[in-house]
């Protein structure tokens, strides 16, 4: 197995070996078996699933919630050489039968889904014709009610699996506590399950979090030292990314900005234009994140506190992906703290509140109750808002609470390229231009220049066409209407503004599956959450690291010795009189006897308690001396005598 996936990988990636730990679940999938994969941002998740699925027969289906992702993904699949092809809300429904009928067909190898479209009637009746040969659950810690970003549509993802019996699936996720991990598991309805799991453990990047009020002029010390390589720097506010850009652009410091507001073509751009080193820095809200993996990231900064500490591990973790030191700096004021819990509340507003913007949409949108299933929909939110007279914010969560619970589809600003596909025979294409002259020169102006229009969905620019044809743009989308009208064509016109797809059809509002058991849940959850950042930032005693990998579920680890925590214990002198009169009385009780750690803090006469704790923590972070099972603390010297 491992030379066949091996050829795989260097014939279509062009690498010539796994990365750690990718080989062995490879071959773990390979043999049948259910695994999960956790795997660290930038772990090269994707190849444990594309390699086994380009060695096996049949097709691999792929589970995502991110479209970005599932876009980026077959697109670089394509380029490859490799057939593959994406279903989601929203898209045209021809597009979506072209592709379900080339899986059934097997002509593809990657058939990407949102996880709501995975039990859909229509997705039933076609895998049953499919040749799957793995199932990938990519973003696992969705399925998981404690996940940071639970998805109830996940949990139906084990419904289809006694239509493809014999097959693996594989669970992957670069995030996840231990109680994920055993939901996920559950939830999938795991056998001959094996989890495969790299340390957490990033030695080459530093944590460290800053109390400061003066958050602008310490991020541009920040960036003002750095002399190689580029930066990121995450806020929760799209107005506050070009502002932040702007001022540090206006000293010096190259800057450019990222929110999911702006159109996709100046999305796409600014990554561009900062991937190549033309701004060394990227101001940007966690919109900007996936296919993130820039090398030389030197600096990721976070000007507000995150949601959740694996959000604030993964945005992290974009740093450093060369394996060199890297920096990242939590900086904090006295008010973010009420932020966040502010916005947290702002986050789960009452469900008699969500159940009325529900309603509001359905007549907004004009959709009767019972109807308005995979209809899409331009819509501005802050229209919405102003004819109800909802606050933006309440609204907006309410929507994306709906969102998860898979009932509607939000996106901004999608600005979705125009798409044809010619649906004519060889024979009806004949035929129908002979009949149809005047459209004659525009048909062979799309098949000379857009190559497998005839057997797929093409991208297509109306104004470029209209260009070359001499014609306006609104002429060139009038003739490819007209052809769609003729059923000689499928034309899916471009969307440029927010759009709205209504998943399901609409519910009369006391019909919502929004339980008080599940919302209830996931506000603790992620109350709970919230709290584990406020904890983190607040506790200046213990290794941002040693933190970070504890909520993993990671012990037994190392102080870093680079962040602001053993920066600040590694300064205690040696030299200083008091250090010396506290380490050789400690040093003096422990050789007579194990000393609980509260009697050796009063046990120096004269020294605050506070003081001698530092140099407790200096001796054990030196080996001098360790902190017993009990809490005692022991001499080494007379802990390795007994021993």
């Amino acid at each position: 197995m491992s030379k066949e996936s091996r050829a795989a990988l260097l014939k279509y990636w062009g690498y010539s070996s796994f990365r750690p730990m990718q080989e062995e679940i490879v071959d773990h999938v390979m043999a049948g078996n259910d695994t999960l994969a956790l795997l660290p941002t930038g772990g090269g998740k994707s190849i444990c699933f594309q390699v086994p699925a380009m060695v096996m027969p049949g097709m691999c289906l792929v589970i995502t919630p991110l479209i970005a992702l599932m876009k980026d993904q077959v697109q670089h699949l394509k380029k490859n050489g490799i057939a593959a092809a994406a279903v989601y809300s929203g898209m045209h429904y021809q597009e979506m039968e072209l592709a379900y009928n080339q899986a059934a067909f097997n002509k593809l190898k990657f058939l990407y889904l949102s996880p709501e479209r995975l039990v859909t009637d229509r997705f039933i009746d076609m895998v049953k014709r499919m040749q799957v040969n793995l199932l990938a659950v990519d973003e696992s810690h969705c399925i998981s009610q404690w996940g940071y970003d639970f998805r109830p549509p996940y949990l139906r993802i084990a419904e289809i699996r006694p239509y493809i019996p014999a097959v693996p699936v594989l669970a992957l996720t670069a995030t996840a506590t231990p109680d994920v991990v055993s939901d996920i598991q559950q939830k999938l309805h795991f056998k001959n399950a094996q989890v495969f799991q790299t340390s957490y453990e990033r030695k080459n990047i530093t944590y460290s979090v800053l109390h400061e009020a003066d958050k602008f002029g310490v991020l541009f010390r920040l960036f003002r030292k750095l002399d190689q390589g580029s930066g990121i720097v995450y806020v929760r506010n799209r107005k506050r990314t070009r502002e932040i850009a702007d001022w540090l652009s206006s000293r010096g410091i190259s800057a450019t900005y990222y929110h999911a507001g702006l159109d996709a073509r100046t999305r796409d751009q600014r990554q561009q234009s900062w991937m190549f080193g033309k701004f060394k820095v990227m101001v940007a809200t966690n919109a900007f994140g996936m296919g993130i993996d820039k090398p030389d990231v030197r600096l990721v900064a976070h000007m507000d506190l995150p949601d959740s500490l694996e959000a604030y591990f993964q945005e992290a973790g974009r740093a450093g992906r060369d394996g060199k030191q890297a920096q990242t700096f939590l900086i904090v004021s006295e008010t973010d703290i009420k932020n966040l819990k502010d916005g947290f509340e702002a986050s789960f507003p009452p469900l008699k509140q969500i159940r009325a913007v529900y309603e509001a949409l359905g007549n907004f949108l004009q959709i009767p109750v019972g109807s308005g299933k995979d209809q899409r929909f331009d819509f501005e939110l802050t229209n919405f808002t102003k004819t109800y007279n909802f606050h933006v914010l309440e609204a907006y969560n309410s929507l994306r609470l709906l969102e998860k619970e898979g009932l509607l589809s939000l996106t901004e600003n999608e600005d979705q390229t125009s798409k044809v596909f010619i649906r004519a025979s060889r024979e009806d294409l004949y035929r129908f231009q002979v009949e149809q002259p005047a459209y004659d020169g525009f048909i062979k102006f799309l098949l000379r220049n857009f190559p497998g229009i005839l057997s797929d969905f093409v991208k297509i620019d109306e104004s470029q066409i209209a260009s070359k044809l001499n014609i306006s743009a609104q002429q060139t989308a009038s003739m490819l209407q007209k052809l769609h009208e003729f059923q000689f064509l499928s034309y899916a016109a471009r969307k440029d503004k927010p759009q709205l797809v209504m998943i399901s059809e609409r519910l009369a509002s006391k019909d919502i599956q929004l339980s008080n058991e599940i919302y209830a849940d996931r506000k603790k959850s992620a109350a709970k959450r919230i709290q584990a950042v406020i904890d983190f930032v607040r506790n200046d005693d213990v290794c941002r690291s040693i933190q970070l990998l504890a909520y993993f579920g990671e012990t037994h680890r190392k102080r870093c010795g680079k962040c602001d925590v053993c920066l600040k214990r590694n300064s205690i002198s040696v030299s200083d009189v008091v250090f010396q009169k506290v380490r050789n009385k400690l040093m003096e009780m422990l050789q007579k006897r194990p000393v609980p750690v509260f009697e050796a803090a009063s046990s120096v006469e004269g020294v605050a308690e506070e003081k001698v704790l530092e140099v407790i923590r200096w001796l054990t972070d030196n080996n001098l001396i360790v902190k017993d099972g009990n809490g005692n603390l022991r001499s080494k010297k007379q802990l390795d005598i007994n021993v």
